[in-house]
């Protein structure tokens, strides 16, 4: 069987999908909603905590957004997901991206878009001020490293750019202040300008995420 992508338009699963279009993986990308009426049963043996995204093979599922990026660039034989000198580096920046950056983006983008979209409850405006608090301190420190060189790693584009900025083609919802960090700017406009990150869903059958009220 040809591997399946399993995604949502949601955060990571518009990550794992992009990266499959970056690197044009051999899989089929096949819209999915694991805790929708009926289809707990389907998907429970491929992930048991029914998240997306999944990537289903002939030999089992593997989840999780960053196993399935190392395992599309396995299959086709990228260096997106670094195997040499540079990995330690590479998973230096997915790592801190997870707990810091990406962990403030996370918090203004919950509050100002997913609660809402899903009706999770009220805006709370002292985790937004927290999660903006936060942005600052690590887009400081994002900002002075890309002021030096145009992606994470000096060799190049590699997943860690993808991982890092998860969550900024949601920022018109979040509206984390990216002007205020010119390199940062930069690097998310260079990000825009790969087709893949700009527009993973192109062609495929993906239904928009549920609008915001009023």
């Amino acid at each position: 069987m040809q591997p399946i992508l399993y995604f949502s338009r949601n955060p990571n699963p518009r990550l794992a999908v992009a990266t499959a279009r970056h690197l044009a993986a051999p899989v089929t990308c096949e819209f999915a909603a694991p805790l929708a009426p009926g289809q707990a049963e389907k998907f429970l043996p491929l992930n048991a905590s029914l998240r997306l995204p999944i990537l289903a093979e002939a030999g089992g599922s593997l989840w999780e957004a960053d196993a399935i990026a190392c395992r599309l660039s396995q299959m086709v034989g990228s260096d997106f997901w670094r195997t040499g000198a540079e990995l330690p580096d590479m998973i230096r920046w997915v790592s801190w991206s997870r707990d810091n950056f990406m962990h403030a983006c996370d918090m203004v983008h919950f509050e100002r878009g997913t609660k809402l979209r899903y009706g999770l409850g009220a805006l709370d405006e002292a985790t937004v001020a927290r999660g903006l608090a936060r942005f600052h301190e690590t887009a400081t420190i994002l900002n002075a490293h890309l002021a030096r060189q145009d992606w994470l790693l000096p060799s190049g584009l590699s997943y860690a750019d993808f991982r890092m900025a998860v969550f900024l083609p949601f920022n018109d919802v979040a509206r984390l202040p990216l002007a205020d960090y010119p390199a940062l700017a930069a690097w998310q406009a260079r990000l825009q300008a790969l087709p893949a990150w700009a527009d993973p869903f192109e062609g495929l059958d993906a239904p928009a995420l549920p609008p915001l009220p009023g």
